[in-house]
């Protein structure tokens, strides 16, 4: 069933929201209402349940504050029932990913009240755009990519699948409860793991971050469910009355139907194969230039103070960007051409969006921040400078299928380092 047409005088939706919540760093504290808050909002609504996994060092009887551990639980009816306690799992691997995803489809199918709901995966923790997210820092501090985010859905589902052939395994979409993850590149391989629709903010937000158990609440609602989501995050509120603030700057839900995803892998790929052949012409090189300044006259994410020397700032609002390219009457029409197509088919994904004009916390305007970003470096150093510490951007089948590396050698932002780790890939 798809909430989306789901009318909104109609009985409540049922949706089973698995959150996987990563407090093995130094977002645990605030972001345990994250879990907590599901107590609540179940209590007042019988169509939600939740299906928990809590890696924490926050104090609850009989554990001490910063005694780490896995906590595995449901919330329903506004009791949260603990099932599971465990040694810290790792939350930045792939598998441990994958047995959760597997464990929130089991709970469903175990449920005959909840067997046709939808399930959603709720990610909370750091994110790193299309360097992935879910960062363990008592298992090397690294982050999980973001191939491998979307993967482990994929793994879990079949994991299911093999304990439970023929049963129902989607996965309906996926809340990123994280900075920086309504990228082009998270959209394209969570749509190649079957995943439907992705809610998430383009830029970093500040912490505890979306409000997951007001989203799942929303899910529940039908109607124009994508922009009730939009909404319930961007009216937040933290912090007491005289220091409040909103959680993020802007905040989208994504479409990721496969055909709308082939459309902007074509329509980028060609749009950017245009660019790479003005290089045969006689103007090429000038024509290029003003390519990089249209796509250098658009900031890109990261916009708050003290952020100079962030890899971020290469993620670009690829809607924005595109516009500015469309309209730039000193490039050939088939230029112009393909960037209106690039642009028209992101705007596709867009289901609901909003965006503050201005955002006070990060002293920036997002006025140009519509839809997902895209990873458009317009140097070598904004190409992929944090790849040798496991935060990649460009190591992605999206950057890939668009032949993105081909436009940064076009436009001059290609660094050779890549080169060297395609060779051995």
């Amino acid at each position: 069933m798809d909430v989306a047409t789901v009318p909104a005088s109609a009985e409540l939706h049922r949706v089973v929201f698995g959150v996987f919540r990563d407090g093995d760093n130094n977002l645990d504290a605030v972001q345990e209402r994250n879990v907590t808050d599901f107590v609540r909002e179940t209590r007042e609504n019988s169509a939600l349940k939740v299906v928990a996994e809590d890696t924490t060092g926050v104090a609850r009887t009989p554990f001490k504050q910063g005694e780490l551990r896995t906590e595995w639980s449901t919330i329903q009816s506004g009791t949260q029932h603990v099932v599971r306690i465990e040694s810290p799992r790792d939350m930045s691997s792939r598998s441990t990913l994958a047995a959760f995803v597997a464990r929130t489809l089991e709970s469903r199918a175990a449920d005959p009240a909840f067997k046709n709901a939808d399930v959603w995966v709720d990610l909370v923790d750091h994110g790193a755009g299309d360097g992935g997210g879910l960062q363990s820092d008592s298992h090397g501090g690294a982050c999980m990519p973001m191939e491998d985010i979307a993967g482990a859905i994929a793994d879990g589902q079949a994991q299911f699948l093999k304990a439970h052939p023929g049963a129902d395994a989607s996965v309906t979409g996926v809340l990123a409860n994280q900075c920086l993850m309504a990228t082009l590149g998270f959209a394209d391989a969570l749509s190649r793991s079957g995943v439907r629709y992705l809610a998430a903010s383009p830029e970093t937000m500040l912490a505890p971050g979306a409000p997951s158990a007001k989203i799942a609440d929303a899910l529940t609602r039908g109607g124009d469910w994508a922009s009730n989501v939009v909404d319930t995050t961007m009216q937040a509120r933290y912090g007491s009355s005289g220091t409040s603030y909103h959680p993020a700057a802007a905040f989208d839900v994504l479409d990721l139907a496969p055909e709308k995803i082939a459309d902007v892998r074509h329509d980028v790929a060609t749009l950017n194969d245009s660019i790479v052949s003005l290089a045969a012409r006689n103007d090429g090189a000038q024509l290029e230039r003003y390519v990089r300044s249209d796509i250098r006259s658009v900031a890109g994410m990261a916009r708050f103070d003290h952020t100079s020397d962030m890899v971020y700032h290469a993620d670009r609002p690829a809607e924005a960007v595109y516009a500015k390219i469309e309209t730039d009457v000193r490039l050939p029409s088939s230029v112009r051409t393909a960037a209106s197509h690039a642009r028209e088919a992101v705007g596709a994904l867009v289901l609901a969006h909003s965006e503050y004009g201005w955002f006070d916390p990060m002293h920036a305007s997002y006025a140009d921040a519509i839809g997902p970003t895209e990873h458009l470096p317009i140097s070598p150093e904004q190409y992929d400078p944090w790849a040798d510490g496991g935060v990649s951007e460009t190591q992605n089948g999206f950057f890939k299928s668009v032949h993105a590396g081909e436009l940064a050698r076009a436009i001059g932002a290609y660094a050779g380092a890549d080169a060297r780790v395609a060779l051995v890939a």
